[in-house]
C-alpha cells in the first residue's frame, strides 16, 4: 500500500508559472498512490483553468474514491471568505484539500480549523516572490474511513497554518478530531512544522522522514505522514520512503510504502 501527501501549489510549475492539466496528470500518475492527500487544491479557479484538481488526480490514479473539501471561497492572497456549514461556494472559485483513494470509503468527515487572528510573514516562491505579510486563511481537515486490504483505516488530509504556534494548536485539534474515528489512523499533509515538533506535539509517530521543501533542493520536511500509536500495530511495516522530484509545485511529494 502506497501513501502519498503532496502540496500541489494549485498545480503550478515554478519553471513557467503555468498550470497544465497534462503535466498534473503525468505527475500524479507517476506517484502511483493508493491513498493520496493533496493540499493547496483549486476548484473552478481562473488561475488553474477552472479545473477540478482533485478529480483530475483521481482519474490519473484510476481511483474511484475521492473528495475535495474547500477551506475558503475565493483565492488566498487575493480575496476570500470562509465556508460556513454546508456552504458549497455556489459555483465560486474554491481552495482547500483533497483526498483520493483506490479503496472505497465507509464514511467521510470534515472538520474546520480556525485561522490565526493576525497576519504573519510567509515566503512566496517563484519569480517576483519573497517574504510578505499575509492573513491566514481558514483551514480544513478531510478524513475518510477506508476499506483496505489490511482492514479499515482512517486516513485524513490537512494543511495547517503557516503561523508559528497556531499550527501547533491546529494539530492538537486535528488529533482530537481523528481520535473519534476508527483506528488505525493516519494523518497526511503539509503541517508547516518540522518532523520533530510535529511528532512531539501530536504524540503520533512519523512513517517517513525526508526533506520536502523547497522542491529544487529540499532542506526541511514540512509534509508528513503520521500514524496514531493507538492501533498502529495493525498497519503493515514501512518498506520505503522517498520524496521524488516533480515538475509542479514548490514542495516535493512524500511517498511511504507499506508492505
Amino acid at each position: 500500500m502506497r501513501l502519498v501527501t503532496f502540496n500541489l501549489l494549485h498545480g503550478r510549475s515554478l519553471h513557467d508559472g503555468m498550470v497544465d492539466q497534462t503535466r498534473l496528470t503525468d505527475t500524479v500518475t507517476a506517484l502511483d498512490a493508493d491513498i493520496l492527500a493533496l493540499q493547496e487544491v483549486d476548484r473552478d479557479q481562473s488561475r488553474s483553468g477552472h479545473l477540478d484538481l482533485t478529480a483530475i488526480a483521481a482519474q490519473a490514479l484510476d481511483a474511484p474514491t475521492h473528495r475535495f473539501a474547500a477551506a475558503v471561497v475565493g483565492t488566498p492572497g487575493e480575496g476570500f471568505r470562509p465556508l460556513n456549514h454546508e456552504d458549497d461556494g455556489h459555483g465560486e472559485p474554491l481552495y482547500g484539500v483533497g483526498l483520493v483513494s483506490r479503496y472505497p470509503a465507509r464514511a467521510w468527515r470534515v472538520t474546520r480549523l480556525t485561522p490565526a487572528p493576525l497576519r504573519a510573514p510567509i515566503y512566496i516562491s517563484g519569480p517576483g516572490g519573497g517574504f510578505t505579510l499575509l492573513h491566514d486563511e481558514p483551514r480544513v481537515l478531510l478524513a475518510a474511513v477506508l476499506d483496505t486490504p489490511h482492514g479499515p483505516i482512517t486516513a485524513a488530509a490537512t494543511h495547517l497554518s503557516f503561523v508559528p504556534g497556531w499550527n501547533l494548536r491546529q494539530l492538537r485539534q486535528v488529533v482530537r478530531a481523528l481520535r473519534s474515528l476508527p483506528a488505525p489512523r493516519i494523518l497526511l499533509g503539509d503541517l508547516n512544522l518540522p518532523a520533530r515538533l510535529a511528532t512531539l506535539v501530536s504524540r503520533w509517530h512519523t512513517l517517513g522522514c525526508q526533506p520536502t521543501y523547497p522542491s529544487a533542493a529540499p532542506q526541511v520536511q514540512l509534509d508528513h505522514i503520521l500514524a496514531d500509536p493507538r492501533g498502529s500495530q495493525r498497519l503493515p511495516a514501512v518498506t520505503a520512503v522517498t520524496a521524488p522530484a516533480a515538475t509542479i509545485s514548490d514542495h516535493r511529494p512524500l511517498v511511504v510504502d507499506l508492505g
